[in-house]
């Protein structure tokens, strides 16, 4: 991506952020990105976890190294011309000088913003201690600082990793801090309740809260988390869960009853034609095999 591009995309996803609350589907390849294009998203985030498992590999930055997922990102960000928020994990280092080095790294990629953890992989210490957390975030906000491209920085507190009753009490301790350390946007997916939200909300407002809905809810819709505040919602790995669920079950029936029940698919039609609009290639079209 060029760099006026990228400072459009940039310009552009900052904008979705100013006011009312919109979606930000993950998209885990670059067809289902340009898919999510096409229905006309405004802006996609990638997914850590469904881009590790279409690599056959856990969701962690041990097994996916940072060269794969920098590459990952590139290939997004070439796929669609909507701005894209990189899902970068613990920005795949512990140390503050490290994180900004990493960050450094991932702007470089195109993308229009970048998520930073605070988790640090470890059960016995899932969270790294507070001064430190605050630290890296404080190192990532100048590393962009000193990029000249001002990509959106969203602080990650991993709540979801302590025990139920911790979990909003100890997000809004931390995302507070990280929003004065420079983040433009907090999220902790392990708050997901609307009295939970709503404390988010009033705890770092005026600056953006991301909400994770990651699994079917009737509770909460679009319309509902803009009215307790949310700027930003985005649902993790769930397309990509969905898309794994469909798969498994058309695998286990041609394995277990030999059947080939293949309920719901994609028209291969629609979807070649799609993406042939789309740029992603110049083949002959083929049967579908």
């Amino acid at each position: 991506m060029s760099p006026s591009a990228q400072s459009a995309a940039v310009e552009r996803f900052r904008a979705l952020h100013a006011s009312g609350c919109f979606l930000l589907p993950n998209p885990w390849d670059a067809g289902s990105a340009r898919f999510l294009e096409h229905l006309g998203f405004a802006a996609v985030a990638t997914t850590s976890a469904g881009f590790a498992f279409t690599r056959g590999l856990p969701d962690s930055p041990d097994a996916v190294p940072l060269e794969t997922m920098l590459g990952h990102f590139r290939e997004i960000v070439a796929a669609t011309a909507l701005p894209v928020n990189a899902d970068f994990l613990n920005g795949y280092a512990d140390a503050p000088e490290a994180v900004a080095a990493n960050v450094r790294a991932c702007v470089g990629t195109g993308v229009a913003g970048l998520s930073v953890e605070d988790g640090t992989g470890d059960t016995a210490n899932p969270l790294y201690p507070f001064d430190i957390a605050v630290e890296r975030i404080r190192a990532a906000r100048a590393a962009i600082d000193g990029s000249g491209v001002p990509v959106v920085l969203t602080a990650r507190c991993e709540t979801w990793l302590l025990p139920p009753e911790q979990r909003t009490r100890t997000a809004v301790e931390r995302l507070v801090a990280y929003a004065e350390a420079g983040a433009d946007c907090l999220y902790a997916p392990g708050v997901g309740d609307r009295e939970g939200l709503a404390a988010l909300v009033r705890a770092v407002s005026p600056r953006p809260v991301n909400a994770l809905v990651s699994r079917p809810t009737r509770e909460l819709t679009l319309d509902s988390l803009a009215e307790l505040g949310v700027r930003r919602v985005s649902v993790g790995p769930a397309l990509a869960l969905v898309a794994w669920g469909a798969f498994q079950r058309a695998a286990r029936a041609m394995k277990e009853d030999g059947t080939f029940d293949f309920e719901g698919p994609a028209r291969y039609d629609e979807l070649d034609a799609l993406l042939r609009r789309s740029g992603s290639s110049t083949a002959e079209p083929s049967e579908g095999v």
